[in-house]
């Protein structure tokens, strides 16, 4: 008789072909249910090769058990499909192979559990008797492998059915294992962090309006004094209310829409985060400087589309607070604007982190 290690070693291998054909796009998911029990037989047969033979007399029945059960169900299956047929076939070589396996440990017999018990246990295999107990069918099709291993093992099958259900069981939850860590594509939280400041957005701009909106009224209170002599004398006095004028221009860079802006952050782009004197945190006490040839103008909101590396994006309000015209001389200081966070997510707060840690932020002095 073979090397048991050997043997497990074997088997274990057909199984795992088995299963392995088993996993094709074009499998039914109805069969993948086979996979269980098979796992169950390679999980027996690996604790006899790792015991180097010795849990032979405990795994190796367990291993047919589980074989039989697999290469059952499989036959159950509608034909048609080449996988299931490949299955079988490396199901059925295995089978042989573990029935060695389970019929090399004899000494096993005088350990188990009284044979009354053991009877009313040997009663499950006899659920499908055998009907051609024919020693030549393993390898020949899956239809006769499946028969003949209970001719061979209904001698030693009264003493080493006990086991194969707490064997079954244990491994079940290691064939589920597999598939588990499918969940962990969860990641994209990217729409939740661009969803929470589409609606804090709307609140931040009314407040920012609200502070020059009194700005506005305080001169037009002023002119309300001269206005009954201008409306009296003539209205010749219409051009000096020409500087008025100028008193509107706070009004679109404090309130209103915020100006859309997007900037592109990559390895070596001119648009970075920068920081000052003032502290070191880019957020608190710096902000983002956009690369551009349109400076908006200072105090004005703008909503800033921030793009990094990997296909990382977040959207955030911020105002200008300081610009920067085009270079007189070189092109180390390209022409764009500094502006400062206001309001930004929790996810964006921590892409921006990230991406300092990486690149050196900018330095502006800010005192």
């Amino acid at each position: 008789m073979s090397d048991p290690v050997s043997l497990a070693r074997a088997a274990r291998e057909n199984l795992a072909r088995g299963l392995g054909a088993l996993q094709g796009p074009s499998v039914p998911p109805q069969v993948m249910a086979v996979a269980e029990p098979i796992a169950s037989a390679m999980s027996a047969l690996h604790r006899v090769e790792a015991s180097h033979g010795a849990a032979q007399a405990e795994a190796g029945p367990a291993a047919l058990v589980a074989a039989r059960q697999a290469l059952a169900m499989l036959q159950q299956q509608p034909p048609g499909f080449p996988a299931v047929d490949q299955a079988l076939e490396a199901i059925a070589g295995s089978l042989n192979l573990i029935h060695q396996l389970a019929q090399g440990a004899p000494a096993a017999a005088p350990v188990q559990p009284n044979p009354a018990f053991a009877g009313t246990v040997a009663m499950q295999p006899g659920t499908a008797p055998p009907t051609q107990p024919s020693p030549q069918g393993w390898g020949q099709s899956p239809q006769a492998a499946y028969p003949q291993a209970p001719a061979a093992y209904q001698q030693p099958a009264p003493a080493y059915q006990p086991p194969p259900a707490p064997a079954y069981q244990q491994p079940a939850p290691v064939a589920h294992q597999q598939p588990a860590p499918a969940p962990a594509y969860q990641p994209p939280p990217a729409p939740q962090a661009y969803q929470q400041p589409a609606p804090a957005y709307p609140p931040q701009p009314a407040a920012g309006y609200q502070q020059p909106a009194p700005a506005y009224p305080q001169p037009a209170a002023g002119y309300q004094q001269p206005a009954p002599g201008y409306q009296q004398p003539a209205p010749a006095a219409a051009p000096p209310a020409a500087p008025a004028a100028y008193a509107p221009p706070p009004q679109p860079t404090g309130g209103g829409a915020p100006l859309r802006v997007e900037a592109e952050l990559g390895a070596h782009s001119t648009t970075n985060f920068y920081k000052g004197l003032s502290g070191n945190d880019v957020i608190d006490s710096g902000g983002i400087f956009v690369a551009t040839y349109q400076l908006p103008k200072i105090g004005q909101n703008v909503l800033v589309k921030v793009s990094m590396p990997g296909g990382y994006e977040f959207e955030a309000l911020a105002v200008v607070r300081w610009t920067r015209e085009s270079p007189l001389s070189g092109s180390d200081s390209p022409p764009g604007f500094g502006a400062q966070f206001t309001q930004i997510s929790p996810e964006g707060r921590q892409l921006v982190y990230r991406y300092v840690r990486n690149r050196e932020p900018l330095f502006h002095d800010d005192l």
